[in-house]
């Protein structure tokens, strides 16, 4: 099927650079196209009828593996084309996210399970497939983890079956995964399976442009007012390419945590927001997952009334920092005098070494870890 010169995908993107938020790149335009065949296939695919017509079923097309290194635009193209696709049945989640819930499931369903030889990864794609889930995307596809490893062929062939549709980022060619993992022979025929489902591309930028945004740069800022204000604005916008950005939401744990302003994978939170909420690690990892750089702003000094605010800060810098995110930020003090109260003191030295350590141009010039999620 011909794919169109300038789809959903493509428009979308020649829409930022002719903002000059991105700076054209011949590779990421490339992509763009890939993904657009996804959504034309998509728009074009036929369910695979029945009896007169009845018990239809969804067909699936060939998905997109997009393998490209660190900050090459990868999330940024998934993101273009997640909110053009013309319906419901979608969903976007990390990798290593997906696989904890679906061992979550597995292990819920043989703890209830009366037949012992019923096959749990059936169960498990069943309501999946019942929801009707026509595209499924992965973010930042890896397997280092035999469990996952083991589980991968017969879960996405049933989903491959049911009629999903697989996109997937990914620093690690296809044949790169679970490299010299035990049993890796056992695992070949996912590799396959991925091959045969998925166009394999890989995005082939020489710019690194999630380094650019931090190069030279002094993320924090001290102090309150209107010129500590104004350098945190800027700093946003340089961050996000001059888009102000929109109101979103991150679901975690079946709710939704509120964010202020999201742009081209960073989100804006006040300090107020994270750490005088009910949240806790679970909210910060997943906040972790769903973004690569963050701002926070009027981070306060936290004393003895401020104990469960300075817990959770604890708690949030060590999720961003166990990530790799990048982070932009406000403080009322300086960082040595923080923290002022005696009974998370000992907490919050290690979080000011990470905070410390977060401002270097080594730490901003690194990628995203693959910290697990909890």
């Amino acid at each position: 099927m011909s794919v169109p010169a300038f789809g959903p995908v493509r428009r979308a993107y020649e829409d930022l650079v002719a903002r000059k938020t991105l700076t054209p790149d011949p590779a990421q335009r490339d992509a763009a196209g890939e993904f657009d065949r996804i959504l034309t296939d998509l728009t074009g695919a036929k369910t695979k009828g029945g009896f007169f017509g009845l018990f239809e079923k969804q067909m699936s097309v060939k998905g997109l593996y997009l393998v490209g290194e660190v900050g090459r635009g990868k999330t940024m193209l998934m993101d273009l084309f997640y909110s053009a696709l013309p319906f419901a049945e979608k969903r976007r989640v990390h990798f290593h996210e997906f696989m904890d819930e679906v061992h979550v499931a597995i292990a819920a369903f043989r703890k209830s399970a009366k037949d012992s030889a019923a096959d749990p990864v059936d169960a498990v794609t069943k309501p999946i497939l019942k929801s009707g889930l026509r595209v499924l995307c992965l973010d930042e596809f890896h397997v280092h983890d035999i469990t996952n490893a083991m589980l991968l062929d017969r879960l996405f062939s049933k989903l491959f079956a049911g009629g999903v549709t697989l996109v997937a980022t990914s620093n690690v060619e296809p044949d790169g995964l679970y490299k010299d993992g035990l049993n890796r022979q056992l695992f070949l025929p996912f590799i396959a399976l991925l091959k045969e489902k998925t166009v394999v591309a890989t995005l082939l930028s020489d710019q690194d442009y999630r380094r650019l945004k931090f190069a030279g740069q002094h993320v924090y800022a001290f102090g309150t007012g209107p010129e500590v204000d104004a350098a945190m604005d800027k700093m946003w916008l340089r961050i996000t390419g001059g888009e102000q950005g929109a109101p979103g939401v991150v679901e975690s744990i079946g709710r939704q945590i509120p964010v202020p302003l999201v742009a081209m994978g960073a989100a804006r939170f006040n300090f107020a927001d994270l750490c005088e909420k009910p949240l806790g690690t679970r909210d910060f990892v997943r906040i972790s997952h769903e973004f690569d750089s963050l701002v926070l702003d009027s981070i306060p000094q936290m004393g003895r009334t401020k104990s469960d605010a300075a817990k959770r800060f604890i708690l949030l810098i060590d999720s961003l920092y166990d990530r790799g995110v990048k982070l932009a930020a406000s403080f009322a003090v300086p960082l040595e005098q923080l923290g002022a109260d005696e009974k998370t003191a000992f907490e919050f030295q290690r979080t000011l070494s990470r905070l410390t350590e977060m401002q270097s141009e080594e730490y901003l010039a690194k990628g995203l870890r693959d910290a697990p999620s909890v």
